[in-house]
């Protein structure tokens, strides 16, 4: 190999080395960018060979980079709901608390004197505005969900978008191998990129084929992309529940497969699902918990009493209906109603109802765990944790469920039912000046009557503090997951991140490189043009 071609190998090599320095330097701030390197190696003849140019990526690295901040993700989406219920029940104007001791502060200010006009006025004024304190607060659930309900589909729809372009992403990358020989670095980083952003909505698996596509999967194996083809999801009114949406995904063979909440273990979607189930349904069946048993009491202790006009104590207050959805997915034509039996043994959650081949099994919504239940075959009744679930005349099939929710609507239909204050029922005769319904009525502001363990106050401070606990759970592993997230992002940017100060040096250094590899070509022609020279 001649001089010039030597020196031609090494202006080569310069050039890439400056192509690759400039492309780092202008892409410092670029998202997912991967410092590039080029890879030299002795010609085997003589001079130097650009065997390319290759990117600073750790795939170990980013795969837990990606979990890292997918949990980080679920657990600030999780966070900023949660909130919104906290900030509402901390809030002393807006809290029950303060409205249910106005209440019952009304109450002992009648029980005292309850021939008077005025102290009839202020329980029934109290009154009404317990209860539309707890319909507001309903109605501020019902929102939430109605808002979660929005996420996950638009949580969904971003999560085909993306799956789309890494589909496409593998079939350019792999076309560009297939005319160029080399890795199109641009398009590694714009899909490892891509994988990262579906990494904080969902818990994604990422697998390497040989041929440098990428395959992605659900957690439980279900393929999401494999080569240039894609498996979307798809968000339906949950087929137990038409009140919320549940994410299905569609199969190899088209058929809509429904996903369980923990197949999203990890990104936005997790946060809003867990959410949902721990403690926007814990609180919404807690609110209903508290309705039924003070108004089922109130109305009972009412009732045993006799108002100002001489006539047997009216309910006071109006309970909600109880809701028993059929699944739409049953084989079988049977329906069924819920009716509540016993308040006081009501727990604060939901029930779901399977047919099976030994027959009906109840499990708790909350926990996931069996209910004892008592089925009576002459009414075709069900009886557990004080309902009783009747079912109609028609078929039950093996696989038939019916989601039993009795508490969700009670606080919705909570509402006075007395207007006038000659209605209140002070008295256990008719004597006058009779007070012991009135002070039977105040003391059950201590008695037990939610699950028979606890009172109305009790159980909404215990509501506040397991929301306040969820919180403070929550807070401590965002900061963990937090610091995490840093060490690795801090690992990754170490190795593949631009280094401006670094850039500059082999800026020079190539510049420098370039130099010399001309002044080899100049002295060859110098000493060419000597020889030519002699003849």
């Amino acid at each position: 190999m001649s001089i010039f071609s030597i020196g031609l190998s090494g202006l080569r090599a310069a050039q890439a080395g400056l192509y690759a320095t400039s492309n780092n330097i202008s892409n410092v701030n670029t998202d997912g960018y991967n410092r590039e390197l080029v890879n030299l190696s002795e010609n085997r003849m003589q001079g130097v060979e650009v065997d390319g140019i290759t990117r600073q990526f750790n795939q170990f690295v980013a795969t837990r980079l990606n979990a890292a901040s997918g949990s980080y993700e679920s657990l600030e989406t999780y966070y900023s709901q949660v909130r919104q219920i906290d900030n509402v029940l901390s809030d002393e104007r807006s809290g029950l608390n303060a409205v249910m001791e106005k209440f019952f502060g009304a109450l002992s200010q009648f029980a005292g004197n309850p021939a008077d006009p005025s102290a009839r006025e202020g329980v029934l004024g109290t009154a009404s505005t317990l209860t539309a304190q707890f319909r507001s607060f309903d109605n501020y659930l019902r929102d939430i969900e109605t808002n979660v309900n929005s996420q996950v589909k638009f949580e969904v729809d971003a999560i085909n978008t993306m799956t789309g372009q890494v589909a496409s992403l593998n079939e350019e990358i792999l076309m560009a191998r297939a005319v160029s020989g080399v890795a199109p670095n641009s398009l590694l980083n714009q899909r490892d990129q891509i994988v990262h952003e579906l990494s904080q909505k969902m818990d994604v698996r990422v697998y390497e084929q040989k041929s440098g596509s990428y395959t992605l999967s659900l957690s439980n194996g279900s393929p999401l992309v494999a080569g240039d083809r894609v498996y979307q999801l798809e968000t339906v009114t949950d087929p137990a529940d038409p009140s919320r949406v549940s994410i299905m995904y569609n199969d190899v063979a088209g058929n809509p497969v429904a996903l369980k909440d923990s197949v999203f273990s990890r990104g936005a979607v997790a946060g809003l699902l867990e959410f949902r189930a721990q403690s926007l349904d814990k609180i919404r069946d807690q609110l209903g918990q508290m309705v039924v048993a003070f108004a089922s009491a109130f109305n009972e202790q009412h009732m045993a009493g006799t108002d100002l006009n001489q006539q047997p104590g009216q309910a006071m207050f109006s309970l909600g209906q109880t809701v028993t959805n059929t699944n739409l997915q049953n084989a079988g034509t049977a329906t069924a109603t819920t009716t509540i039996t016993d308040p006081q043994a009501l727990l604060a959650t939901g029930y779901d109802v399977k047919q099976t081949a030994t027959g009906l099994e109840v499990t708790r919504l909350d926990n996931g765990k069996q209910v004892a239940a008592t089925f009576d075959a002459g009414t075709n009744t069900l009886s557990f944790n004080g309902l009783e679930v009747a079912f109609d005349a028609g078929t039950l099939v093996d696989g038939d469920r019916f989601r039993v929710n009795p508490l969700r609507e009670q606080a919705a239909n909570f509402d006075l039912l007395l207007t006038e204050g000659s209605e209140l029922a002070a008295a256990q005769s008719n004597a006058s000046g009779d007070n012991r319904n009135a002070l039977a009525l105040s003391q059950l502001q201590g008695d037990l009557i939610v699950e028979g363990n606890a009172t109305v106050s009790q159980a909404y401070g215990a509501m506040i503090s397991s929301l306040g606990n969820q919180i403070n759970v929550v807070q401590a592993n965002m900061a963990a997951q937090q610091g995490l997230t840093e060490q690795l992002e801090g690992l990754q940017q170490s190795e593949s991140g631009v280094n401006l100060d670094e850039e500059a040096a082999n800026l020079i250094r190539y510049q420098q490189y370039y130099q010399a590899n001309a002044k080899v070509i100049e002295t060859g022609s110098t000493l060419l043009d000597t020889i030519l020279s002699l003849r």
